[in-house]
C-alpha cells in the first residue's frame, strides 16, 4: 500500500481560499501551523483520492491517527506534527477531530438540512480555527466567533465546488431540503450551468451563509495577538467578498474565485482595517453594522 504521502494531490497551502501561516503571523508559529497543514492536505487528499476504494481510505485514516498519537512511525506528516505539538505542550485534538470529518467525507454523501452541515463542520472547519487560536495561546472565549467563521469559509467552498464535488466523488453538501424546497434535484449539479430552480437554491445558502460571518465578525476584536487578529480580518475580508459573488452567480458555470490581484488588494484593506478597528475599538463591518 502506498504511504499517506504519496497519495497527496499536489495542493499546498497557498492554493487556499483563505491565507495559511502567512508572512502576518508570527515566525514562531508557522512551523507548527504549517505541520498541521500538511497533516490535514494529506488525510484530505486521500479522503478524496480518486482511485481508493472506501475500505484503503479509512486503513490510511486509521493510520494518520495512530501515527499522530506516538504508536508507531509510518505516516511522516502524522510524526512531524505529533513532534511539533509536543515540543509546544499541544494536545492533538483538533487534528484528531478533522480525521472524523476526513472519515466522514469517505461514508456520508448526502446531507438532510442545514443543522446536519454544521454538524459536518464541527468537525471538518471549527476545528482549524480553534487548532490556529490555542497555538497563540488565546481564550476558549473565542471559540464561538472562530467556530462560526470557520463554518462560513467551509460553507463557501461547499458552494464554490458544488458541481465538482457531484461530478468527481457524489457528494453533495447542498441540503436536500433546500433542494427540495426550491424544487431542484441532486442531478442538476452535474449540469454546465444551473438551473433557474438550483440557481435560487445556492443564492439563498449563500446568504445564509453570510449570517455565519456576521457571528463571527466581532473574533478579530476578541483574540489578544494583534498579528493573528491582522490575519483574521484579512480572511473574513475575503470570505466576504466570495460570499457577495455566490449570492449573485453561478458556480456551475462563472468564477467564484478571488484573482490574485484582487486577493494581495483585500489583503492589504483588511490589514489596514483591524489596525484602525484595534486601535479605535471599532466594531468590524456586519450586515448590522449601520452603513454595511
Amino acid at each position: 500500500m502506498s504511504t499517506a504521502s504519496e497519495l497527496r494531490s499536489g495542493k499546498t497551502h497557498r492554493d487556499e481560499n483563505f491565507p495559511v501561516a502567512s508572512w502576518i503571523i508570527h515566525p514562531r508559529h508557522r512551523r507548527l501551523i504549517l505541520a498541521f497543514y500538511n497533516f490535514v492536505r494529506t488525510a484530505d487528499d486521500i479522503a478524496d483520492h480518486a482511485s481508493l476504494d472506501a475500505q484503503t481510505k479509512l486503513k490510511l485514516l486509521d493510520e494518520l491517527e495512530t501515527d499522530l498519537l506516538g504508536q508507531s512511525g509510518v505516516q511522516a506528516e502524522a510524526v512531524t506534527l505529533r513532534n511539533a505539538l509536543a515540543e509546544r505542550g499541544l494536545p492533538p485534538r483538533h487534528a484528531r477531530d478533522l480525521l472524523t470529518a476526513f472519515r466522514m467525507d469517505v461514508t456520508k454523501l448526502r446531507y438532510e438540512d442545514w443543522d446536519e452541515l454544521i454538524h459536518y463542520c464541527s468537525y471538518s472547519a471549527m476545528p482549524v480555527g480553534r487548532f490556529v487560536l490555542d497555538v497563540h495561546g488565546e481564550s476558549s472565549t473565542t471559540w464561538p466567533a472562530s467556530d462560526a467563521v470557520c463554518a462560513a469559509l467551509q460553507i463557501n467552498n461547499h458552494l464554490q465546488d458544488c458541481g465538482k464535488d457531484f461530478r468527481e466523488l457524489n457528494r453533495v453538501y447542498i441540503p436536500l431540503d433546500a433542494l427540495a424546497r426550491h424544487r431542484a434535484s441532486v442531478e442538476e449539479l452535474g449540469a454546465p450551468r444551473a438551473s433557474a430552480a438550483l440557481l435560487s437554491c445556492l443564492h439563498e445558502l449563500a446568504e445564509k451563509n453570510e449570517g455565519l460571518l456576521d457571528e463571527g465578525a466581532s473574533l478579530e476584536l476578541e483574540v489578544a495577538d494583534g498579528r493573528v487578529a491582522c490575519e483574521i480580518a484579512v480572511i473574513q475580508t475575503y470570505a466576504r467578498q466570495i460570499v457577495q459573488l455566490l449570492k449573485i452567480r453561478d458556480p456551475l458555470s462563472e468564477r467564484v474565485h478571488l484573482s490574485k490581484a484582487a486577493t494581495a488588494g483585500f489583503a492589504l484593506s483588511g490589514i489596514a482595517s483591524a489596525i484602525w478597528r484595534r486601535a479605535t475599538g471599532s466594531a468590524p463591518l456586519s450586515r448590522s453594522t449601520p452603513g454595511a
